[in-house]
């Protein structure tokens, strides 16, 4: 269940960093209110996942998750570079969330 919770925080953090075009400097309430929300909800839900997950590893895979859908919303929805390079960094980063999930780890 915590890694659920940190692929929901992790999709949150997505969702306010998306958010933050569209609030268009924190001057459009409606989209700074739901980017706010989001931001909270992913903080707590991040909280809620280190209670059993190592911090190191729930903030990677948090950030990770953040960065990636980030990326991926900026190339389909803004038309942003989808250069083979910059996908394989992507894929690079997914590499290394899924390696964070299956390290051993002394929790």
């Amino acid at each position: 269940m915590p890694w659920l919770i940190l692929i929901l925080a992790g999709a949150l953090e997505s969702a306010w960093a998306v958010g933050l075009k569209y609030t268009d400097g924190f001057s459009r309430p409606v989209p700074t209110a739901l980017t706010v929300a989001a931001l909270i909800a992913s903080v707590w839900l991040l909280a809620l996942s280190v209670r059993t997950l190592p911090l190191g590893t729930a903030y990677a895979v948090w950030t990770g998750i953040g960065a990636v859908g980030t990326v991926i919303y900026g190339i389909l929805r803004f038309g942003e570079s989808a250069s083979w390079f910059r996908l394989a960094c992507i894929g690079l980063i997914i590499v290394g969330l899924v390696g964070l999930r299956f390290a051993p780890s002394s929790k």
